[in-house]
């Protein structure tokens, strides 16, 4: 597979905002290894192996174990999530898919009672994130594999982000 498009060295600056969308919906109280698993789970949802190859080091690289992230994409049929984040799943899985169900009012239900208010806005905020970073890299073919969550250039980008 060969990439169409670098969009990352474009200069966009729509892009730039992307990313300060990515740093906003970061840096909330919600805990790291929730939003990886979310944003795993889009990923896998929206069939963009270069997303699911990051998150699932950036998870691996914050004590994520192998076995949950293999149990993602069955994570309803499995007993190693918490209720927390099989409610983040499950909000995951209904914006992601917005198209087909729209977000029912059982769906909002279920998850409404383990965030409050802002921890809500702020996952979902991080859920459409995940989904454009999604379509830019389906759409440009970003090559999986390249990723390094502890590498110098990965992490220099971070702290200037």
């Amino acid at each position: 597979m060969q990439s169409r498009l670098e969009y990352d060295e474009v200069g966009s600056e729509a892009y730039k905002g992307m990313l300060a969308l990515h740093r906003a919906s970061t840096h909330t109280s919600l805990e790291p290894a929730l939003l990886e698993l979310v944003r795993t789970r889009a990923s896998q949802i929206n069939g963009c192996a270069y997303c699911v190859d990051m998150h699932t080091k950036d998870a691996r690289s914050k004590g994520e174990t192998e076995q949950r992230l293999y149990g993602l994409s069955v994570w309803r049929e499995t007993p190693y999530y918490t209720e927390r984040e099989r409610a983040a799943l499950e909000w995951t899985e209904a914006l992601t898919l917005i198209a087909q169900d729209h977000v029912r009012d059982e769906v909002y239900a279920r998850v409404k009672p383990h965030f409050t208010e802002t921890e809500l806005v702020d996952l979902s905020m991080a859920i459409i994130t995940i989904n454009g970073w999604n379509r830019l890299a389906v759409a440009f073919r970003s090559v999986p594999g390249t990723y390094e969550p502890n590498h110098p250039v990965t992490q220099a980008a971070k702290a200037a982000g």
